[in-house]
């Protein structure tokens, strides 16, 4: 990805990048930004998901009063990722990772592309392992919407995809 977007001059933006050496969970891939958005706002999106663009900028402006968006899809198997859980204002009431398949009774799929105010990290601090012995961002999600901040759902509209399996690779290419 560095050699495909550098330093981000040529999009006229500013891009800088951070590897997670230890391979312990999406909890702790936020944690990496912290003193980089020192204070601000900011998105994170999932180096696996494809999005449509337009997507960003529906993102970039979170309203002041929500502390943090989550984006879904449908039509997606929960099981493979998260399961999103919503009330009629399509605000987070909670979210499920890697839930068994059949056990999730939502139809709305974590799809990867997220903004948050910084009180996220106040969240990912307090992550314990999972069962599957990650730390999970989805957890950190669940406690900040279970604190009384508002999470606030948006679906994405265009094309998605989710490029961690080689055969959606493969079609995708096929395209």
């Amino acid at each position: 990805m560095q050699q495909l977007f550098g330093d981000g001059s040529r999009y006229a933006i500013d891009i800088h990048y951070t590897t997670q050496i230890t391979q312990d969970g999406t909890g702790r891939v936020v944690d990496l930004a912290k003193t980089f958005v020192a204070g601000a706002p900011f998105i994170l999106a999932y180096g696996d998901i494809l999005v449509d663009p337009a997507n960003y900028k529906r993102v970039v402006d979170l309203p002041d009063a929500v502390e943090a968006l989550i984006s879904v899809t449908l039509g997606e198997d929960v099981s493979k990722g998260g399961a999103v859980f919503v009330n009629e204002q399509m605000e987070l009431v909670d979210i499920q990772e890697k839930p068994e398949p059949g056990a999730a009774t939502s139809p709305w799929y974590n799809a990867g592309l997220y903004a948050f105010r910084p009180s996220i990290f106040d969240f990912t601090a307090k992550l314990k392992p999972s069962a599957r012995g990650e730390y999970e961002l989805t957890d950190a999600i669940r406690e900040l919407a279970q604190s009384g901040k508002k999470v606030q759902v948006l679906e994405l509209a265009g094309e998605w995809a989710d490029v961690r399996d080689p055969e959606i690779l493969a079609k995708l290419n096929q395209l």
